[in-house]
C-alpha cells in the first residue's frame, strides 16, 4: 500500500466517482482504476461497489476512508515538519 493509492482512494470515496476523480488527481481514469484495483488486492477487500451512476463504498471502504483520511493528513504534517 502507497500513500498515493490512499490519496486516490479518498479522492474516489469524496467524489463518488472515477473520472472526477481522476480530474482532479490529474491523471486518467484507467490509472485511478488500476491504482484502486492495486490497493483492494494489497488489501485483501472490495472498497467500492461500482454502480452505473458511480463509486459507492462498501462497509470495508467507509472503515478504511477514516484510517486512510488520518493517514493522509499524518503524512501532509510529516511533510510540513520537514520543510
Amino acid at each position: 500500500m502507497e500513500l498515493n493509492q490512499l490519496k486516490t482512494f479518498v479522492t474516489v470515496a469524496e467524489e463518488q466517482h472515477l473520472t472526477r476523480a481522476a480530474e482532479l488527481l490529474y491523471t486518467s481514469q484507467p490509472a485511478v482504476s488500476a491504482q484502486l484495483k492495486a490497493l483492494e488486492e494489497s488489501l485483501g477487500v472490495v472498497l467500492f461497489d461500482r454502480t452505473p451512476k458511480g463509486m459507492k463504498l462498501t462497509p470495508s471502504g467507509e472503515k478504511l476512508l477514516v484510517e486512510a483520511q488520518a493517514a493522509l493528513e499524518a503524512a501532509s504534517r510529516v511533510m510540513s515538519q520537514a520543510k
